[in-house]
């Protein structure tokens, strides 16, 4: 599994990022998870407004964070 967070790195992008970390950790996923800053590679999601969460480069998410249970819902 390959999970993807979009955004430039403001402070939700970051609070996404570490959310999502810790539900793969409580979940016990192995998944990599990267971060996706480059516009031009956030664009060619289809995304216009981040944090963004994307699993197996299906977006799940777009323009928030969402809780914890909300985002393992998502993983699983």
């Amino acid at each position: 599994m390959k999970v993807s967070i979009l955004g430039t790195g403001c402070a939700k992008c970051d609070k996404l990022y570490a959310t999502t970390r810790q539900a793969l950790d409580e979940l016990g996923l192995d998944a990599e998870l990267e971060k996706v800053s480059g516009i031009q590679e956030i664009l060619a999601f289809g995304v216009m407004m981040t944090p963004a969460l994307a699993v197996d480069g299906e977006i799940k998410v777009v323009g928030k964070v969402p809780a914890l249970d909300e985002i393992k819902e998502m993983l699983s």
